[in-house]
C-alpha cells in the first residue's frame, strides 16, 4: 500500500485542526454573544486604542436616580479618549437608569452581578462597548482609614463609587465633585487601556510601575498614580487640594499607550 507523503499528512492535519478551532470559537460566540466583554482587565486595550477592528465605541453609563455622572464627567471623558484613541465612527454615550441595587457595600462579585442584570450595550460588529456603573453603595474594601473611589475589573467594565464621593464631598464643602469624579473615571479607563503594565507588556515597566502599588505609575502627579482612586480618610483635605485639576498622563504612560496603538 502506498501512503501519502508526510508533508501532505501535515497539511491535512493542520486544516482539520484549524477548522475544529474555528467551529469552537463560533460556538462560543453563539452560546454567549457577550463573551467579548468578559475578558481579563487590559485584554481589549489595543482594540479600544486603535481602529484595526473596531471603528466606533459605545460607553454605557448605568446608575440609579441620584447617582448619575456629572455632565462635565462625561464631556471630559470623551475629550480624554479622543486625545488617545482612534475611532473614526465616534464615541456614543448611552445612559441606562435602573432601580437602586440593594445590600451595599458591594464586593466585586456583587458588582459583576449588577452588570450581568443591567448591562445592555455589548461589543458587536465594528463597535466596541464599555460599561460604567455609578454605584449607589460603597465598596466592601473600604476601611476605617481608606475608601475606594473606583475599580476597573474586566476588559470593558468599570465601577465608580458615587455614593463614596458624595459622602466625601458632604464632609469637605470646598471639594469639587466634578473633578473628583472625572479623575476617578479617567484613571479607571487608563487601567482598561492597559496602564500600568496590566498585561505585563509595557515598554519600560521597571522604571514605570510603582513597586509598592502594582498597576500604578510611580509619578506622583500622573493620572495613574495610585491615589487617584484610593483615599486615606485622614488625608482627604490634602488629596482634594492636590486634585484641583484632573491629573494628566505622564510621558511614560503616553509612550506605553502609543506602543499599544494609541495616539
Amino acid at each position: 500500500m502506498k501512503f501519502p507523503p508526510a508533508s501532505l499528512l501535515f497539511l491535512l492535519f493542520s486544516i482539520l485542526l484549524f477548522t475544529g478551532c474555528k467551529d469552537d470559537d463560533s460556538d462560543d460566540a453563539i452560546n454567549d454573544p457577550t463573551s467579548e466583554n468578559k475578558k481579563s482587565l487590559g485584554a481589549s486595550a489595543e482594540d479600544i486604542l486603535s481602529n484595526d477592528i473596531y471603528n466606533s465605541m459605545t460607553i454605557e453609563f448605568v446608575y440609579s436616580f441620584g447617582f448619575e455622572p456629572e455632565e462635565e464627567t462625561k464631556n471630559s471623558l470623551v475629550q480624554f479618549l479622543n486625545n488617545r484613541i482612534t475611532k473614526p465612527g465616534g464615541i456614543l454615550i448611552k445612559e441606562t437608569v435602573i432601580n437602586a441595587p440593594q445590600d451595599a457595600p458591594f464586593d466585586i462579585d456583587e458588582i459583576k452581578e449588577i452588570e450581568e442584570e443591567n448591562r445592555t450595550a455589548y461589543t458587536e460588529d465594528d463597535n466596541i462597548a464599555v460599561y460604567v456603573f455609578f454605584s449607589n453603595g460603597n465598596s466592601s474594601k473600604d476601611t476605617d482609614t481608606s475608601v475606594t473611589l473606583g475599580t476597573a475589573y474586566l476588559n470593558t467594565s468599570i465601577v465608580v463609587y458615587k455614593k463614596t464621593m458624595l459622602d466625601l464631598i458632604a464632609n469637605n464643602q470646598s471639594s469639587d465633585i466634578e473633578t473628583l469624579e472625572a479623575t476617578t473615571l479617567q484613571h479607571e479607563f487608563g487601567h482598561i487601556l492597559g496602564l500600568v503594565n496590566i498585561s505585563d507588556d509595557d515598554i519600560h515597566p521597571k522604571e514605570h510601575e510603582d513597586p509598592d502599588n502594582a498597576r500604578h505609575c510611580v509619578v506622583e502627579n500622573c493620572l495613574m498614580y495610585f491615589e487617584a482612586n484610593n483615599i486615606n480618610k485622614r488625608e482627604v483635605a490634602r488629596f482634594i487640594k492636590n486634585r484641583a485639576n484632573i491629573p494628566q498622563l505622564d510621558s511614560l504612560c503616553l509612550a506605553d499607550l502609543e506602543a499599544k496603538g494609541g495616539k
